[in-house]
């Protein structure tokens, strides 16, 4: 009986062993809204899962916060969509190495009065030079976000300051695209907007796209492992096997696979 209850000790304690090591096997990826907002995460992360045994918790915010945590070490991998900030935090040794992995595009919505009379352009810049001319609300993110970032090159393109409208025609948000979407819909207001959050947004009222197809609207994601060098605590190989898994056939395949009433919301482009 001694020896018996010996070996059920021992059970247990191996058994308690083993839950504590795959509790811990786990990685904290900062990322982008628009990639959980989607639904994309829901969709690809058990995936992920059942193919390595690792869970994968997301930090969901803009892309400058996102990049601003990985700094700081608070994450084992970063995943967002502003290239020139990203390739800025490798370079100043927040991360490893930087790899596309997907893209999808930037659209102007609005109203059906549309009063700056936009719709069917796709001409990005011409379209915000219009909305400017006629003083029509424009609802920004304003949260140093991927989209935020590229919202305001697209107006220093067009030679529009912004920073004089603020408060008055343009209004930010301050928040994310989601909030920022209702934000606009209940005041009138045009927005930009990644396609994927679009698709997948529920409150479009009679809201629609009204400029689209500009190539300078595309839409670039890219992954990085943050540095162990600079951050010990990094898990590496998990943190890895989440980049490697992503850039893998499989990885790209399951982001193909993600629709939404038939529609696709991104489109891998690992290693083109």
């Amino acid at each position: 009986m001694k020896r018996l209850g010996a070996l059920l000790a021992a059970a247990a304690l191996l058994a308690s062993v083993t839950a504590a090591a795959a509790a811990d096997k786990f990685i904290t990826v900062q990322s982008t809204t628009s990639t959980q907002n989607s639904g994309l995460f829901d969709a690809i992360l058990p995936k992920f899962k059942s193919d390595t045994g690792i869970d994968v918790r997301v930090v969901a915010v803009g892309t400058g916060q996102a990049i601003k945590n990985a700094a700081n070490g608070d994450g084992d991998v970063l995943f967002v969509h502003a290239k020139p900030a990203e390739e800025k935090f490798v370079a100043e040794g927040g991360g490893v190495e930087r790899f596309d992995v997907m893209y999808n595009d930037f659209v102007f919505v609005g109203p059906p009065s549309d009063p700056a009379k936009i719709a069917g352009g796709k001409d990005a810049t011409k379209a915000l030079t219009a909305i400017a001319g006629a003083k029509a609300p424009f609802a920004s993110r304003g949260d140093d976000s991927g989209t935020h970032k590229k919202e305001r090159s697209l107006w220093k393109q067009a030679g529009v300051d912004v920073g004089k409208a603020s408060g008055d025609w343009y209004r930010e948000t301050g928040s994310g695209m989601g909030a920022t979407l209702n934000a606009a819909v209940g005041m009138g207001a045009y927005t930009m907007s990644d396609r994927a959050t679009w698709i997948s947004f529920k409150n479009k009222g009679d809201y629609k796209i009204v400029v689209e197809g500009d190539p300078i609207l595309f839409n670039q994601y890219g992954v990085i492992l943050v540095s162990p060098k600079k951050h010990p605590h990094v898990k590496v190989a998990e943190g890895q096997a989440f980049v490697d898994w992503l850039l893998s056939a499989k990885g790209q395949q399951a982001i193909a696979d993600y629709k939404i009433d038939g529609q696709q919301l991104f489109y891998p482009n690992a290693g083109r």
